[in-house]
């Protein structure tokens, strides 16, 4: 899979509007998708519905992707903001529940239900904020490099190496992590 394998399918999908051409798009990727979505949003079903969601978007503006970067990168940039979009319909709901009064009975349930599925990658990453979350798991998981994620989050270089930088040290000083290369 080459960066120039997805932009000969990017354009074929785009200037043929070729279905099949996007659907190896998102058999190549989505796996790399879900993950990122998993890793912010905490939650396996709604990572799966934000992923739908970011495919969908995809689609609609894939004629935006101009082959500057990889295809990757563009793609978890509009999976990034599906994400954010998501969050922000959510607070909004979650404020008319908590007026009618369900949240608590809602936050337990599904508290009980992710109580056992807790890794110590979800344990560090609990502790970072979502956009520091989401630049940790592009760089880490996801493998893109800082300029690759200053597109993916409209972040300058710089930015994106002190944020980086700054979350691995909160994660070291919640957990008491020594840093091997500084003592």
């Amino acid at each position: 899979m080459t960066m120039s394998e997805d932009r000969d399918l990017v354009a074929r999908a785009v200037s043929a509007e070729d279905t099949a051409a996007f659907g190896e798009l998102i058999r190549r990727h989505q796996s790399q998708v879900r993950n990122f979505l998993r890793k912010l949003a905490g939650d396996h079903t709604l990572a799966d519905d934000l992923a739908q969601d970011c495919f969908m978007h995809a689609w609609d503006k894939l004629h935006t992707y101009s082959g500057r970067g990889s295809f990757i990168g563009w793609l978890l940039k509009v999976a990034y903001t599906t994400f954010l979009q998501s969050k922000r319909k959510s607070k909004r709901y979650a404020q008319i529940l908590e007026s009618v009064g369900h949240m608590a009975d809602q936050q337990q349930r599904a508290h009980a239900a992710f109580a056992g599925e807790v890794t110590d990658l979800d344990k560090f990453l609990a502790v970072l904020s979502a956009e520091e979350r989401a630049i940790m798991v592009m760089s880490y998981a996801c493998g893109l490099s800082h300029r690759e994620i200053g597109d993916a989050t409209d972040l300058p270089v710089g930015t994106v190496k002190s944020m980086i930088f700054r979350a691995k040290e909160k994660i070291r000083n919640s957990f008491d992590i020594k840093d091997h290369q500084h003592g």
